[in-house]
């Protein structure tokens, strides 16, 4: 199924020449989302590559940093387009922040919850590692509270001092990735070294494409470079697309914008489940959200300021709520080291429930 998505690199012509030749924004905004679909799962197809050449050690560090870079270059796209434009800067960066909250809820709700229904309905009860679940739910947890915490004390700091919100950013920022990097190198040392002796982890490695060194850099470069494109494509359309269809940057950021640089990961996630191997979905459903809070969003405040359009980690109480219900149901549902189709059915419909409210939120 994966193979038939890179069909859609066609609209990537579609949105060139409609851009080119000024065409509805909403057309450009839907042929440039539907071609990154593809580009980003090129780009995760010659990281998996690459690994292969590596091995498990070196392969697990490429995954651990390129893992997101679709949705990396899609925000960074969207902090550029605000400071070319001072008069959107704000709804960028709100946008932004609401594709960062997206991506995470998507990856703990729908792709764990459709792994977990897929796979308990092929496979009754799947059991995986407890011991790795559990890490992975309070390091979630964690990341969760890092983000939490600037957004909470913003309001009283920044009747104070303006700057010192973005200096407390900057700090929690470096301070997450300082985590993120002792993270990857306990699971490079022990846990992750471990992992890849799992058959599961074997069976991927199996899986993954067969290519050259040169021919998956030559992938990995070209996707890279098409996903640049499209998100500049993309980012530029929003304002328009938000005006003519009517819904709020935040349903945007959280729900579409996700799913555009995601759907081929989550594809894989549920494939996995559905093969029983429910220890490499959750690596990678609950990996991918990690990966999103403890490295994209920080390394984001620092590139953005670099960019001169400085980012802070200031989420609105919607998202701090979303964000924190997500996390405790799905840490609730992994600890046990047990699934069903019946608790997938659960983050599923809490998945729904949030995207209608934000659906419904006003722009």
């Amino acid at each position: 199924m994966i193979k038939f998505l890179n069909l859609l690199l066609l609209f990537a012509a579609v949105a060139i020449v409609g851009q080119l030749l000024g065409w509805n924004p909403l057309l450009i905004f839907v042929s440039s989302g539907l071609a990154m679909v593809p580009l980003a799962g090129l780009m995760g197809e010659a990281t998996e590559a690459l690994a292969v050449h590596t091995g498990p050690r070196l392969g697990g560090l490429l995954n651990a940093t390129l893992g997101n870079a679709a949705e990396l270059i899609i925000t960074i796209m969207a902090v550029r387009e605000g400071l070319m434009n001072p008069a959107i800067n704000e709804h960028m960066l709100e946008l932004v922040r609401a594709s960062l909250t997206g991506s995470i809820l998507g990856n703990i709700l729908l792709v764990l919850g459709l792994s977990v229904l897929v796979g308990g309905l092929r496979h009754g009860l799947q059991r995986f590692d407890r011991t790795h679940a559990g890490t992975n739910a309070t390091m979630l947890l964690l990341a969760i509270a890092a983000l939490v915490i600037p957004s909470l004390f913003s309001h009283s700091i920044e009747e104070v001092n303006h700057d010192a919100v973005e200096y407390l950013s900057l700090g929690v920022a470096g301070m997450m990735i300082l985590l993120y990097a002792l993270a990857i190198i306990y699971q490079l040392r022990g846990g992750r070294a471990r992992s890849y002796e799992d058959d599961e982890y074997e069976a991927a490695e199996a899986e993954a494409p067969h290519w050259s060194v040169g021919r998956a850099a030559l992938v990995l470069v070209g996707a890279t470079l098409g996903i640049v494109v499209m998100s500049e494509l993309l980012v530029g359309t929003v304002e328009h697309v938000v005006l003519e269809i009517g819904i709020s940057e935040f349903f945007l950021g959280i729900i579409i914008i996700p799913l555009i640089g995601n759907v081929a990961e989550h594809l894989v996630a549920v494939q996995v489940a559905a093969k029983n191997k429910m220890e490499l979905s959750l690596a990678i459903s609950v990996g991918s959200s990690l990966q999103i809070a403890l490295f994209v969003a920080p390394l984001l405040v620092f590139i953005s300021l670099l960019m001169g359009n400085p980012l802070t980690l200031v989420f609105n109480e919607f998202e701090l709520i979303a964000l924190m219900a997500a996390t405790l149901i799905a840490g609730l549902v992994s600890l046990d080291g047990e699934s069903n189709w019946l608790e997938g059915a659960m983050l599923l419909t809490i998945y729904a429930i949030i995207a209608l409210a934000f659906f419904w939120l006003p722009a």
